[in-house]
């Protein structure tokens, strides 16, 4: 029989290390295993790795069985362990003062990198990421000339590949953007809508191939506008609000019939999250979750974006439905709105970074 002179409550492993049997200690609190290990018979001497210390103690067995070790500790006889660790001095120079009253210390709880992972409250993982993927009615994934290493993909073969690279490491949510052809646009974006558009056929093939993949969609007329603008463009210049939010809501209702998880109005018109919640619920989408654009800068880093979906107004700029940068409170405005409208996720565009974070 073999016992441990130093045992340390822990989970007990034996390992092979220098022709030595060794046992190395994990944290646990069950007194059963740490006496089960002292059964243990080994050809070896044994030695000890102490939990959590970077010092290897070797300690020879004592040869005692488990019942003579613990008749030896109620004697008083119990075995010795490493004295504790000093306390590291202070350098030359330190005020010597009293310990602040202080009931709290949230200090405490950042002291060590085990501490800190214990208490960390949000942690990341590809499960939280939405990828954004870019596609187009051809068949040859094309690359994006303002975006390195990025492309349009060709909607039945280029995406589905992404799609299946994509959860492969642990990505299970994906949003669509699509480049229109040309012919297929117009000033009142009703392309949009078309059940057997480009976007709604990509909705239904993924969801053919990968049933649990959640699919956002772009909800917004640019792509589809022959204007370049989210919005219906009147003559004048004046981007027309509520006529907007009657082409999104149909726009909205044929993604989610199409099979889309989440729509993403990402317009900034007033009041289209309203709009598109009655619609949807109307139609029988009540499961579907709107994700909202909630404040979304007027940012010339959009650019790259914009080509790679070809979607450049053709004149003026998006200053009157885009929020000026400068505004702090006016976001709050807008995403307080978006909220009591229904909108189940809100969602900020970082204007120097070109960064949509959930």
């Amino acid at each position: 029989m073999s016992c441990l002179n130093y045992v340390s409550p822990g989970l007990l492993s034996i390992r092979k290390l220098e022709g030595q049997s060794y046992v190395g200690l994990r944290p646990t609190t069950n007194r059963r295993l740490v006496r089960a290990a002292c059964r243990i018979k080994l050809s070896h001497p044994v030695s000890v790795i102490r939990a959590n210390d970077d010092r290897e103690a070797s300690v020879k067995s004592s040869g005692m069985s488990i019942e003579e070790c613990e008749a030896a500790v109620v004697a008083g006889n119990a075995p010795q362990a490493p004295p504790a660790r000093p306390t590291p001095a202070a350098p030359a120079g330190t005020p010597v003062v009293s310990s602040l009253p202080l009931s709290r210390r949230p200090r405490r709880n950042r002291k060590s990198a085990a501490l800190r992972a214990s208490f960390q409250e949000t942690t990341l993982s590809p499960a939280n990421f939405v990828l954004p993927l870019f596609i187009h009615e051809g068949e040859e994934d094309t690359p994006i000339g303002a975006m390195p290493g990025c492309y349009r993909l060709g909607w039945r073969h280029g995406l589905v590949e992404e799609v299946r690279k994509a959860l492969d490491v642990g990505i299970n949510s994906v949003v669509l953007f699509p480049k229109i052809p040309d012919p297929l646009k117009s000033p009142t974006g009703d392309e949009a809508y078309n059940e057997n558009g480009l976007v709604p056929r990509a909705i239904r093939l993924l969801k053919d191939k990968y049933p649990d993949i959640v699919i956002y969609t772009d909800v917004a007329l640019d792509p589809y506008s022959s204007d370049g603008h989210d919005g219906i463009l009147r003559e004048d210049g004046v981007i027309m609000n509520d006529e907007t939010v009657h082409q999104l809501c149909k726009q909205a209702v044929a993604q989610a019939r199409a099979g889309a998880d989440v729509v993403s109005p990402s317009d900034m018109m007033d009041g289209r999250v309203a709009a598109i919640r009655a619609a949807l619920d109307t139609e029988g989408f009540q499961d579907v979750s709107i994700m909202s654009y909630t404040a979304k800068y007027a940012s010339s880093f959009y650019g790259p974006f914009r080509e790679a979906l070809d979607s450049n107004p053709r004149s003026g700029d998006k200053k009157t439905y885009q929020m000026n940068p400068a505004n702090y409170r006016e976001a709050l405005v807008e995403s307080h709105e978006d909220e009591a409208e229904g909108a189940d996720i809100l969602l900020v565009c970082d204007l120097f970074t070109n960064l949509c974070l959930l």
